[in-house]
């Protein structure tokens, strides 16, 4: 294949067991507190981990921060290469995803100076990439492992490519989001035929409900990020945007919540074309990746910005984690208004609306090249999602 980006150098109870639910919340909090005491135990759903605050690590929005101290050369990883070759066979995520195109942000890159380009993953089947990484692995699951049922847990766009990839797949799937999760997309998981469930206030507590129910009922457990299949699905935009790019990149920036679309990006792009940086982009209230890479080790944020619900996540992936550390080149933190200015942004420029999880990537792209005075380069957003509800979008705007 061509690489010429080498030549550079409203709420709503679903029906559940109420009892069982309600008892598990109970254990979630209980749980949660003791994990804040230095003399706690670990619960049985998460490893015993460092509790911080997502104040604990602050610096100016456009830096790139949280550079790894582990980072490798992807050329000598062998664990990049294993990805990589699965990444170019993971060829299943086209039986229900499609190629999204690689358009250029007309706007934003008249503001910057710099030529800004959007991976368009808001315009999937469900209007987000997550489908490609929950196909994946679904599609890689035995007759019998399909057959128990499926269960996942979600802030919402997972859950609608677990949604989808089940009705293709012939299986029954419950989908288990928190209580905040927007309305449209717990309705897309509905009309795809799976069940909603929504528990807790956040992704945190939805995962741990989900985790205990799978293993009730005997459910196989389809993770939103945190396994090899569904890391090596994501990584398939990687790919697309070397394909696509027909001219020299400087780096690509990737919205980060749990870390499967950061470390699957990374894992093929660092093999195939070293030079390009791989960014993450996290908010200043959700920033779980980039206070692991600071330490070292994962963390567990004791609360979570819930604005951009699609990467309100505590703790990143232990595999995620295990790949970001040795390949990606760091993280750029930015505020909602910067977030809000992209929503506003992509109205102007291409006419459509993004969720601000979809938003984050060109955010942070935005405030990297202005950091760093970047000129005449070429960047690559990711607009990973275009799932939002009326409130949030007016919020956004005003």
């Amino acid at each position: 294949m061509a690489l010429a980006s080498c030549f550079f150098s409203t709420k709503k109870v679903l029906p559940c067991t109420i009892s069982y639910k309600s008892a598990y919340l109970r254990r979630i909090s209980a749980s949660s507190s003791s994990s804040s005491s230095s003399s706690s135990s670990s619960s049985s759903a998460e490893p015993l981990m460092r509790v911080v605050s997502p104040d604990s690590l602050k610096y100016e929005s456009g830096l790139l921060g949280a550079v790894p101290s582990s980072k490798v050369d992807a050329g000598s990883s062998s664990l990049a290469l294993d990805y990589m070759r699965n990444i170019v066979l993971s060829t299943k995520v086209y039986d229900v995803a499609v190629e999204t195109p690689l358009q250029h942000s007309t706007v934003v890159s008249e503001r910057v100076g710099v030529n800004v380009w959007l991976k368009r993953e808001d315009l999937q089947p469900v209007n987000a990439f997550k489908l490609r990484g929950a196909y994946n692995m679904m599609a890689n699951l035995s007759e019998e492992e399909l057959g128990r049922g499926i269960i996942c847990s979600s802030s919402g766009n997972h859950a609608q490519g677990v949604a989808l990839a089940a009705q293709r797949l012939g299986c029954h799937a419950v989908v288990v989001m928190p209580e905040t999760a927007a309305e449209v997309k717990w309705k897309t998981v509905e009309r795809l035929g799976a069940k909603a469930v929504l528990v807790g206030a956040s992704f945190h507590e939805a995962q741990l409900y989900a985790k205990e129910k799978a293993s009730v009922e005997g459910r196989t457990f389809v993770p939103s990020f945190d396994h090899p299949h569904v890391i090596m699905g994501q990584g398939t935009i990687g790919m697309e945007i070397l394909r696509q790019a027909k001219f020299p990149l400087h780096a690509i920036f990737v919205p980060v919540g749990g870390g499967g679309l950061f470390a699957g990006v990374a894992a093929y792009v660092k093999t195939v074309c070293p030079q390009v940086k791989i960014i993450g982009v996290e908010p200043f209230d959700a920033n779980a990746m980039a206070l692991s890479l600071h330490h070292g080790q994962r963390i567990m944020l004791d609360q979570v910005g819930g604005f951009v619900d699609g990467v309100a996540v505590k703790v990143v992936g232990e595999e995620t984690f295990r790949l970001c550390r040795e390949l990606v080149d760091g993280v750029v933190l930015v505020n909602r208004d910067a977030i809000c200015t992209s929503i506003k942004d992509m109205i102007m420029d291409k006419r459509c609306i993004i969720e601000p999880a979809g938003a984050l990537a060109l955010a942070g792209a935005e405030a990297y090249c202005n950091y760093y005075d970047i000129k005449g380069q070429n960047v690559v957003a990711i607009t990973s999602g275009g799932n939002i509800d009326l409130e949030k979008l007016r919020l956004a705007i005003n």
